[in-house]
Parts: structure tokens; sequence; C-alpha cells
């Protein structure tokens, strides 16, 4: 990795946020070294389900970050992005959802991507602020939230009285991609599905086209243009198999249907100032659904998206924090100063 100087001494700088070059060496030392000091342990969510999370905490630091994670995703894949917030000065806690991550399963097939309530996810951040991140943060305590994260994070944050002082959504799934079918048409097979399938007495069924986990080609991914931050990914799935998740099924899709009226009915609800990152390349997620979002939670609360509409990372696909780094440290610097704009120091 390419060093800056200091012009008065001649000491080598680190570049203040991780790049893509020499970035797979970098996490064989320095971001490994980093990654042994932090603490991981557990504990147990709605229905008895254990939740696993990870920790990074200084004396030194007393503001805070918690990092709530997309569909699929676990605290492991956030290891970079978690050395270069730490090194900004900040506590940083991780949690990995039920259903995903190093997190309980709930079904007999792990690999199905499931949730038996959608605000199961935001009753259980709300445990892990209130019980595990608020004793080391002094009330000084952001959110940062992904995709799926961004959906649990809003309900959360509409749901519960909190400590949370800003927080920013990239790429939050308000609403998922329906590629262009009709909303009542969506609304109808899945609804079809999940209804069959409890009166049958099975467990939720894959959606049309879904099944287990399976590594996709970078040339085909959707989710990124970084083809080494791609290949640490793909390869760390591959070595942690509890990692690895399928596809959605058709209850899991129901609920993310009634969490997005849920969250446009409690638009009023969610008083804590909140940004939304837009991926301007994302495939992944409806973009009109977030440009929705804002415009209507400005008008409910006009310090959130300050403009009325999203910030947008321009290019970027879905995965704002895995991109290339003219895409991925812009998005960076963007939190940062959201969430200097709301503290208190």
């Amino acid at each position: 990795m390419t060093l800056m100087v200091n012009a008065q001494t001649n000491a080598p700088i680190a570049p203040p946020f991780s790049t893509e070059e020499g970035l797979i060496e970098r996490y064989e030392t320095d971001i490994k070294a980093f990654w042994e000091q932090g603490r991981f342990s557990s504990f147990t969510g709605v229905d008895n389900i254990e939740i696993q999370y990870a920790e990074f905490v200084s004396e030194s630091n007393k503001q805070c970050i918690v990092l709530v994670p997309g569909r699929t995703e676990g605290y492991l894949k956030y290891k970079e992005l978690s050395f270069d917030l730490v090194n900004q000065g900040f506590n940083l806690f991780i949690i990995d959802h039920r259903g995903q991550g190093l997190s309980g399963k709930m079904l007999s097939n792990p690999d199905k991507g499931y949730v038996e309530l959608f605000d199961h996810y935001s009753d259980d951040l709300h445990y892990f602020v209130d019980n595990i991140v608020q004793s080391a943060c002094n009330n000084e305590i952001f959110l940062l939230a992904h995709s799926m994260g961004g959906a649990i994070s809003a309900r959360y944050l509409q749901r519960y009285v909190t400590p949370i002082k800003a927080a920013m959504l990239a790429s939050p799934m308000i609403a998922i991609n329906s590629g262009g079918i009709p909303n009542w048409l969506a609304e109808f097979i899945i609804a079809s599905g999940d209804n069959l399938a409890a009166l049958l007495g099975k467990e939720s069924w894959y959606f049309l086209g879904q099944g287990d986990y399976s590594a996709t080609a970078f040339a085909d991914n959707a989710l990124m243009q970084s083809s080494v931050r791609y290949q640490i990914f793909t390869d760390l799935y591959a070595n942690e198999k509890a990692l690895q998740l399928g596809g959605v099924t058709y209850h899991w899709l129901s609920e993310a249907i009634a969490v997005n009226k849920a969250i446009f009915s409690d638009i009023s609800k969610l008083k804590v100032p909140t940004q939304v990152m837009q991926a301007g390349a994302d495939t992944v997620v409806d973009n009109q659904a977030q440009d929705d979002f804002c415009a209507q939670l400005h008008q409910a609360a006009p310090t959130s998206c300050p403009s009325g509409k999203p910030l947008i990372i321009e290019n970027a696909r879905h995965e704002i924090f895995f991109e290339l780094d003219e895409m991925r440290i812009p998005g960076i610097e963007a939190t940062l100063a959201w969430f200097k704009q709301h503290s208190e120091k």
C-alpha cells in the first residue's frame, strides 16, 4: 500500500482509510491484528434465538457506532470497514441478525432466508443497543446500517425510545426490487405461496428461482465493482460455511412487504436525524422507494434527509462500503460527516 509522508518528519503516514492497493496483504497484517483485539459474544434474542455480535472498545474512544448489516451478511464480512471506523476514533458494535451470520437459525434448512416476524430483527437490535452498546458509549451513539439493516433500523427507530444520536442508512431496503413485476401481482404470488406452505404445515418454501447458497462469479455480481474486495468476500464465505445463506422464502418476502408498508405508515415516528445514502447503480433494492422515503421523512422531520432526497454515490452498486475506492471512501466520509454534524463533541 502506498503511504503518504509527513512533510516535517518524513515519517510514513497510513492513509485515513484502507484502499484496494495491497488490501489482501493488509488483511493478513494490520487488519488481522486489529480483529484479534475484538470481543465476540452473544445474547438471547426473541424466541430464544442466539444472537452473535462483535465489539471493539477502547477507553480512549467515547463515541460509538452500531453497525447493522444487510441480508446474508455477518460481522465477519466487515473487517475492513471495522478497521477504518475504529481508526477514526470510534468504538464499534456489530450485530449478526437471527437466521444469518453466526447467529441461530430457525429452519431445518439453514440456507433458507427466513424470519417469523420482521420486527423480531428490530427487537433484537433494541436489546443489543440498550443492554450491550449503551454501557460503553456515554450516550454518543450513532447507527450505520446497510440494505436489510436499513429497514431493520428504520423500524427500530420508529418503535423504540433510543439513545441513537443520528443514523445513516446505506442502500436501505425500504422496498425490495420486484424486477418490474407490478406490486399487486408480486404481493399476490408471495401471499399465495406463503399461505399454501402454512396450510400444508410445511416450513416456508423458497420463492420461485431461489435455492441454497451458491457463489456468484465476479462478472455476474450485482453487489460491487471492486474485484479485490469481491475476492475477499467470496473467499470468506467459502471458508466459513456458517455464513453461507441461500435465497429468500415466501414468508421472508411476505414480511419484507409488510415492513415496507409499516415504515411508511409510521414515518412520523422516526425522530432521530436520519440520512439515506443511495447507490446510484443499485439493482438489488428499489431506489424509488428510497426517494419516496426521504421526501416523506424530510417533510415529517426536516433534520432528516436534509435536501428531501437521498445522498447519491454515483455509479455505485449496492454495497457501497465494498465498492471501488473512489465510491467507497466518499461513502465513509459522508457517513462520518453526518455523525459529526449531530455530535455533542
